[in-house]
């Protein structure tokens, strides 16, 4: 099994950070802000408490559960009960959980690249077999029922879905998710949808939800989320899945095996997370809002390079194949992969080759860092572009 490319390049970044070199990274998915305060004296709270000091029910806090399952249909309008929420250590870890439940070995699983780089990784672990559905630029990175139906065989048991997407920021119109959920219930396929990034959508664009969208999926159906994204909470390692009770039940039963319950201090601070004031994620919002346009419009003023405009996450995933075989710095890279090293070595700017994603040829840029560093770091890359030879 690979490292994740993007811990890896943020680990290299911070290695050179940490030494004294001033790199600018544009490589981990977190946000750059503080974890709430309100958030952090839950927190401490729980730390003082001595009912905080033992084993809790491996499902989660009862208080929990109820909040998520609360928040689930304040956000989605989408109804669960508490019964059908199992807290994770993180969405990760929800994931491999649900993969580990549903699939048998050699179940397929379609996955639309470009993907997060766990997904597939996900799926192997579990016995499954990550099935790439390629969805090209020129459809904004969306997949249609049609290429699904191309890459489906008798083996195929579940549909991954992710909206707004890691890396792209696309998010999908209510009209093609109800397509694509359309096929899946069709089929008879299980749905496991990663709402992550559900709070961060921009220029008017809409989130939906697939088991509300298209509610006959619904007993097939496992939602993935958690506070790490919404409210700078990455850290924390709170994530959940929502399901179907004999999933919940199935996949708790092995997180006994595997893990116990969640950091009861680490639940406290989630609770209070999805209980309380919520003007803290109104002010990340817009922040990575003005970013987003930011770095959308320095990218495309960089000869060689075209980038879309994200509308969810917070990550612009831009073309770099107008720049690769260009000689920058006395190299030339002939793919992102060799870029992403070429860039780091020459002007200490980190970014996320395409590779990682399934997708050569372009590179993932998270804008979750300052504005003062996001313009210097492209501004770095543009300058190291602008004076490379053809």
């Amino acid at each position: 099994m690979p490292t994740s490319a993007t811990l890896a390049i943020d680990a290299k970044a911070k290695s050179l950070q940490e030494s004294g070199v001033d790199v600018i990274s544009f490589g981990a998915g977190e946000p750059d802000f503080p974890t709430p305060p309100a958030i952090v004296e839950a927190a401490v709270a729980a730390c003082r408490d001595a009912k905080s000091h033992h084993y809790t029910p491996t499902a989660g806090l009862p208080a929990l559960r109820e909040a998520i399952a609360g928040k689930t249909w304040r956000d989605s309008a989408y109804p669960v009960t508490a019964a059908q929420v199992l807290v994770t250590n993180g969405a990760k870890h929800a994931l491999a959980n649900t993969f580990a439940t549903l699939l048998d070995p050699g179940d397929e699983v379609l996955i639309t690249a470009p993907y997060w780089t766990t997904y597939p990784e996900s799926v192997a672990l579990a016995g499954g077999v990550p099935v790439i559905v390629s969805a090209e630029e020129a459809t904004g990175f969306t997949a249609t029922p049609q290429q699904l139906l191309a890459s489906a065989t008798d083996r195929t048991k579940v549909l991954l879905f992710a909206s707004p997407s890691n890396p792209t920021g696309i998010v999908y119109s209510r009209s093609a998710m109800a397509e694509i959920g359309g096929v899946a219930a069709e089929r008879g396929w299980w749905v496991v949808t990663d709402e992550i990034y559900e709070h961060l959508v921009y220029a008017g664009a809409e989130r939906h939800s697939m088991p509300v969208v298209v509610p006959e999926l619904a007993e097939r159906c496992v939602v993935v989320n958690g506070v790490s994204k919404t409210f700078a909470m990455t850290g924390w390692r709170v994530g959940w899945m929502i399901g179907p009770k004999p999933v919940i039940e199935a996949a708790t039963n092995l997180q006994s095996q595997e893990t116990s319950n969640v950091s009861n201090v680490a639940q406290f601070a989630a609770l209070a997370a999805l209980t309380g004031d919520t003007s803290s994620v109104a002010v990340m919002h817009e922040a990575f809002d003005r970013r987003r346009r930011m770095i959308h419009r320095l990218l495309n003023e960089i000869p060689g390079v075209t980038c879309t405009n994200p509308q969810g996450a917070f990550y612009a995933f831009p073309s770099l194949k107008g720049v690769l075989g260009r000689s920058l710095a006395g190299r030339r890279a002939k793919t992102t992969l060799e870029l992403a090293e070429v860039v780091l070595d020459a002007v200490n700017v980190a970014f996320v080759p395409g590779e990682a994603f399934g997708a050569p040829g372009y590179a993932r840029f998270s804008y979750a860092l300052s504005d003062d560093d996001l313009v210097e770091g492209v501004n770095r890359f543009a300058a190291l572009v602008k004076g490379s030879e053809s």
